[in-house]
């Protein structure tokens, strides 16, 4: 059995390892634009702020490759796969005067995974404007912010709040401009973002929230950004952090039509037969995820099904880990941002501890521990298996959660 696999991240990487573990004798090939092998988009951060190098960063070696009977293709992006004949034509010329090459497979996975959303800012394109997805993005900044005085982040999200913390251990001031009116609008409520920021800008960030962005100022490169308001903020490195699109442009031409993402089935089967997608390209049940977690298992399940198994991918629970110096915080589920639905809350603001179990029907349909995540693998699972809390809801108002 002949397998490709286009794209190395956690999707295709599980893939392959899952492939090999029914497969012992079928060829596996990994085709890549990138030029290194496996290695953690998470870590990036630790990057940024210089507290480990490129090597470090490396999950699976070249040795890795070679063990596994895995064929690795640095380098080679992919221009088309012909449907017809089972193909995956490769780009011709853009590394080394390489020369365009066609791979026969017989079980195809899609997972080019994700590429970073840039709005329409006039100045996008200056010198000095980022963004942060790959290990080259990384090499880029670090190597712009050695000369570079005050950073700035479009977007207060995850992505941006951690890659400013690794600029701010740089020891460049920080400014985050946020169009939501809260930090973190997709893991915190209001009064837990609140405390977030309070505490954020006892660390050094400046926050812009419910502010725009209009123009990013300078000649040829960045040297500020004007806001819709009309205030202006000096900065002469800017990263932009406004969310994940899926990197779709192989499956447009491939003539499926996309939803949120590449639809795929339980089985991660795309509408072409024998072809497989996961990771951060796929939309599940109608479900984006963009997320390390929910990728994994994707590429784990799409892997085993190429092979002749028959597992099914039944969704991941939408959770985030932010750790940004002392502050610690999971959100999971439902955070019941606009506080619609019963709720077990424990706050103490003294200690930047918010704490937080949504409730729907007698089962946990979300959380949010910020500042105090010790029984976040209780909660989490608890959440994952629609546990029924009835019987035990008066312990957890207690905040007691060696019940779950």
């Amino acid at each position: 059995m002949r397998y490709v696999i286009i794209g190395n991240g956690v999707a295709g990487t599980t893939a392959a390892a899952n492939i090999r573990k029914v497969d012992k004798e079928g060829e596996i090939s990994i085709l890549t634009d990138e030029q290194y092998p496996f290695y953690s988009r998470i870590r990036l951060m630790d990057y940024l702020a210089g507290e480990v190098d490129e090597n470090g960063l490396i999950i699976h070696s070249q040795s890795w490759y070679d063990s596994n009977g895995i064929s690795l293709f640095l380098k080679t992006p992919v221009q088309e796969v012909d449907r017809n004949n089972k193909e995956v034509v490769t780009a011709a010329g853009r590394y080394e005067s390489q020369p365009r090459q066609r791979l026969k497979y017989e079980k195809l996975l899609i997972a080019t995974g994700g590429v970073s959303f840039v709005p329409l800012i006039p100045g996008a394109d200056k010198k000095g404007v980022f963004t942060l997805r790959t290990l080259k993005d990384a090499i880029e900044i670090s190597n712009y912010a050695k000369s570079a005085e005050k950073v700035l982040l479009i977007g207060g999200g995850v992505l941006g709040l951690e890659a400013g913390n690794s600029l701010r251990k740089t020891g460049h001031p920080v400014a985050v401009v946020e169009f939501s009116s809260r930090l973190l609008p997709r893991q915190m409520d209001y009064e837990g973002a609140e405390m977030l920021k309070t505490q954020m800008e006892e660390m050094g960030f400046t926050f812009y929230l419910g502010a725009k962005s209009k123009e990013i100022l300078g000649s040829d490169k960045a040297e500020g950004l004007l806001l819709e308001d009309g205030r202006k903020i000096d900065c002469d490195l800017i990263i932009i952090s406004a969310g994940v699109r899926p990197n779709a442009g192989l499956v447009e031409r491939l003539g499926i039509k996309l939803g949120k993402g590449l639809p795929v089935n339980d089985r991660l089967e795309t509408e072409i037969s024998d072809i497989y997608a996961a990771g951060d390209i796929i939309e599940h049940r109608g479900m984006f995820y963009g997320i390390w977690p929910a990728s994994e298992k994707q590429g784990e399940i799409a892997g085993i099904n190429m092979a002749g198994g028959n597992a099914r991918y039944n969704g991941t629970v939408s959770s985030n880990v932010l750790k940004i110096a002392n502050i610690d915080l999971v959100a999971a589920g439902d955070i019941d941002a606009e506080g619609k639905c019963e709720c077990i809350i424990q706050k103490d603001r003294d200690r930047h501890v918010y704490r937080k179990l949504v409730i729907k029907e007698d089962v946990i349909a979300g959380c949010i521990l910020y500042g105090s995540t010790a029984d976040r693998r209780k909660v989490l699972k608890a959440i994952d298996e629609k546990r029924n809390i009835s019987a035990i809801k008066k312990e957890l108002e207690r905040w007691n959660l060696d019940v779950l």
